[in-house]
């Protein structure tokens, strides 16, 4: 969830699920048909005023009607973030195509993304990667707008996607979230079970999990890529890239930011590339099983002096730095999740871990002037609604773990895991048949064995791409090394 003359206007792109550009065709007010970049059929679109005062938002709503008259319940999908609005995930509907059949599909731009009075501080592309530079922009953003940046909340998000039901008219609904969308949907759940049929959570932050600490994860999930490298006979060529990684980090300097070109125009950037910049650049590839199965080879590549292949993965995320709404998201991650973050945590989250601190950083910078009141979340409560939790092996934010151990208050729930699946798995493979399955029939056991088909995309092997990956059995002895791993 993906130009970018710099690979990372980070506070944006870590948290960033899928992208998309927004064009309407026209003005929403009232229901009438709109059109969403990525979707070439007419959605129904209006806005719904929300709030007062400083607060007060017209919300953006985007529907796609379901194709048979005897549909079902509605599909609202909740996007990540936080920051992210929900039409941003309009090329989902593509892969939801069967869903839609029978299913009306729900996407509200919360207040401060999107169409809905967007929050974005005027961080974009184009801004210098200097924390303190950014954290002074933040400063007279968050000053300009403070009643508005104290009065965003997840709370607030989820009375506002109650509102758009009892609009709509929607009896019960269904919930999809991708990322901090799953976070949502489970407060969503907490707070409105009569309103709700079922849960479909890609990438899940548990309510009670501080997902911000994710360095550890990061980790794992590289882990898991050198894992595959060593069994995969092109990949394998590359030697000890994660050696040369560790040597790149430890040693990176001004001079060698120098001939780290930009990946759009070739050209030495404009402001060199600092070594946080770097860490989240390889971080934020893991998101993804097509970049991180490139990064071997860039890596290698680095360590002859070579960073074109490297820059060309910065390259891969445009659009990235636009694709959030900075004010909201900071107003959520420091009210909700870095308040309740100790520094021993961090201490033992980023202790050994090619990332470090460099993630968390941004947003510790970004809380200071950013002072809005804590938040918390009460213990969640046992809740018995169907959930289809779908996570991705090598995830390096949401790992799996948080779906198998981070859930009891989930007493009806299946888990799909994505073997070297990354962030967001709901579009790979039989996933979303699998999905449309689990919506018309939520209390009936799904039959998972296709998701063994996803494999990881073959592994670039030179700068044209990768070779024909060749058919790769899983042995007991990857399965120990998995282990080891995990």
């Amino acid at each position: 969830m993906f130009g970018v003359k710099r690979p990372l206007n980070d506070i944006a792109i870590v948290c960033s699920l899928l992208f998309a550009s927004v064009s309407v065709s026209q003005e929403l007010s009232g229901a009438q048909d709109c059109y969403l970049d990525g979707w070439r059929h007419p959605l129904q679109c209006e806005r719904i005023p929300v709030g007062e005062g400083d607060s007060k938002v017209e919300l953006a709503v985007f529907v796609s009607p379901a194709l048979d008259k005897a549909e079902r319940e509605p599909l609202y999908l909740l996007a990540g973030g936080p920051g992210q609005a929900a039409s941003d995930l309009v090329p989902l509907l593509n892969k939801f195509r069967k869903i839609n059949q029978n299913h009306a599909i729900v996407m509200v731009d919360r207040r401060g993304t999107g169409l809905s009075r967007p929050f974005n501080c005027g961080i974009d592309r184009h801004t210098p990667m200097d924390l303190t530079l950014i954290s002074r922009e933040l400063e007279q953003c968050y000053l300009q707008q403070a009643n508005f940046a104290n009065s965003l909340s997840s709370r607030q998000a989820v009375e506002d996607l109650e509102a758009v039901r009892k609009h709509l008219n929607h009896n019960r609904i269904s919930l999809w979230g991708g990322s901090w969308g799953t976070r949502t949907a489970l407060l969503y759940q907490q707070w409105y079970p009569n309103s709700l049929k079922a849960l479909v959570l890609d990438a899940v932050a548990p309510i009670d999990t501080k997902v911000f600490l994710s360095a550890a994860a990061a980790e794992s999930a590289l882990q898991i890529l050198m894992r595959d490298c060593q069994f995969d006979p092109t990949c394998s060529e590359f030697g000890n890239w994660r050696k040369v990684l560790d040597d790149l980090l430890s040693q990176w300097s001004e001079s060698m930011a120098i001939d780290f070109r930009d990946p759009l125009t070739g050209e030495t950037m404009k402001y060199p590339m600092s070594r946080w910049v770097l860490q989240n650049t390889i971080r934020t590839a893991l998101y993804s099983p097509e970049a991180a199965a490139q990064l071997p080879f860039a890596i290698q590549q680095a360590g002859l002096g070579n960073y074109n292949p490297l820059a060309g993965i910065a390259g891969l995320f445009p659009d990235s730095a636009v694709g959030m709404s900075l004010g909201l998201t900071l107003s959520i991650a420091c009210a909700e999740e870095l308040s309740r973050i100790t520094d021993e945590e961090i201490s033992a989250d980023t202790s050994n871990t090619f990332v470090g601190n460099a993630f968390l950083e941004i947003f510790e910078r970004g809380c200071e002037v950013w002072p809005v009141a804590d938040r918390h979340y009460a213990k969640p409560q046992l809740r018995d609604h169907p959930v289809l939790l779908i996570s991705g092996e090598a995830d390096p934010i949401t790992p799996p773990k948080y779906a198998e151990k981070q859930l009891g208050y989930l007493a009806n729930k299946q888990h799909l895991i994505i073997a070297s699946g990354g962030h967001i798995n709901s579009m790979r493979g039989c996933v979303p048949r699998l999905i449309k399955e689990f919506l018309d029939s939520p209390e009936e056991e799904l039959q998972k064995t296709c998701v063994n088909k996803i494999q990881r995309p073959p592994f670039m092997s030179g700068i044209y791409g990768p070779e024909i990956m060749p058919d790769i059995t899983p042995t007991a002895e990857n399965e120990e090394l998995k282990e080891k791993v995990l």
